[in-house]
């Protein structure tokens, strides 16, 4: 006969198993940090290398090598009958014949170090990304729903090198003195898109998941939306002054607000067909550049001005170093005209490109992802 039980023992003697501390991030916390150190490094190197591409094309040097050897390119010419042969090579391009016929082997290599030095860099990232790749899979390291992201910018990475080639080849042509400069705006427009990316990932892996998740739902998709459309159009802004950089137009039409004092520059539909001139009339596509960033500082303010009442500090502070960042880049902007694009004038200008796309970003993660504060204001 089964013996009698208490009526309260399945009361008092079952329990529940106890929670599991961090269950909703369980599994996915492991190797965030090493994470976002990785993506870190590799955006300071893509900062570097937007850099140094910037100097390469404003010393024009990006056509002095004549071909593309991913692998044993990465050896620079070490006799000189391999400089002779670089030399040569570089002779029978219309860019020596038509701009640069008679220069000595000594002012060949001053722009050659330049390419070679871009094109090395580019490897560098290359093995820095996969390197990193490879280590956080080998130790199980990377985070779960990261390795796409990871596996993503290493992609954008390699199709960004066979660009880079894309690009050069155009200025190898018969009749081309530089690049094509619609070729050269893909070429900084997938720079920058990498390291929007990278920024997006770094701001992400910056908090916990759980903490991301609950933040999102207080996020005030409003504000979230208004710095989307900052981001969208300072991206378009972007690949317009890659256009302006391709056709030397930031050097002409010195004066502001006119164009050669007038409000349109003089024959700005000059060019057959017309869209044409969208490309190639350096006064039309300098016009279209300071349209553009008018209409780019008025939607920022718009939407700083909307950031400034959010009740979250955090968020109010990135609205304000966005809008800071716009109106220097704007002033910035406008001096490189009045002085006629000085190299160090025009790589600050796109190094403030750089920064202020990042502060776009931020801005926008914490309209999407507000931090915690207390009842005074400070950040929790």
């Amino acid at each position: 006969m089964a013996e009698k039980r208490s009526i309260f023992e399945e009361v008092s003697e079952t329990r529940k198993p106890a929670a599991t501390p961090g269950g909703v991030t369980g599994g996915r916390g492991r190797g965030r940090r090493a994470l976002r150190i990785w993506l870190q490094a590799l955006f300071v190197l893509v900062v570097i290398m937007i850099a140094v591409g910037g100097l390469t094309r404003l010393t024009d040097s990006g056509l002095s090598i004549t071909e593309w050897a991913p692998i044993s390119g990465a050896v620079p010419p070490l006799s000189a009958e391999d400089w002779e042969a670089e030399f040569a090579a570089y002779r029978a391009i219309p860019e020596y014949q038509m701009q640069n016929r008679g220069m000595t082997l000594a002012e060949f290599k001053v722009i050659y170090w330049w390419e070679w030095g871009h094109r090395q860099l580019g490897r560098v990232i290359g093995l820095v990304w996969a390197l990193g790749f490879a280590g956080l899979l080998a130790f199980r390291a990377m985070p779960r729903g990261w390795t796409g992201r990871a596996a993503l910018l290493g992609a954008l990475g390699g199709l960004q090198g066979a660009i880079g080639w894309w690009m050069v080849s155009s200025g190898l042509a018969p009749g081309m003195l530089d690049v094509a400069s619609y070729r050269l705006a893909v070429h900084l427009g997938l720079a920058f898109l990498i390291l929007a990316l990278i920024a997006w990932y770094v701001l992400q892996l910056g908090r916990e998941e759980a903490e991301l998740m609950a933040a999102r739902r207080e996020g005030d998709r409003r504000l979230k939306g208004m710095a989307t459309g900052v981001l969208h159009l300072s991206f378009l802004q972007i690949l317009i002054g890659a256009l302006v950089a391709g056709i030397d137009a930031g050097r002409n039409y010195p004066d502001w607000p006119l164009m050669a004092g007038g409000f349109t520059p003089p024959g700005m539909w000059a060019l057959e067909p017309w869209w044409r001139n969208l490309f190639e009339n350096d006064g039309t596509v300098q016009f279209i550049h300071r349209i553009v960033g008018y209409m780019l500082l008025l939607v920022a303010a718009a939407a700083w001005f909307a950031g400034r009442r959010s009740a979250r500090t955090v968020t109010r502070g990135a609205f304000h170093a966005m809008m800071l960042m716009m109106v220097l880049q704007v002033l910035l902007g406008i001096v490189t005209v009045i002085y006629s694009a000085p190299w160090y004038f025009a790589i600050l200008h796109q190094f403030g490109a750089v920064v202020l796309i990042v502060l776009i970003l931020r801005a926008r993660f914490y309209a999407m992802y507000p931090m915690r504060q207390s009842v005074r204001g400070a950040a929790a």
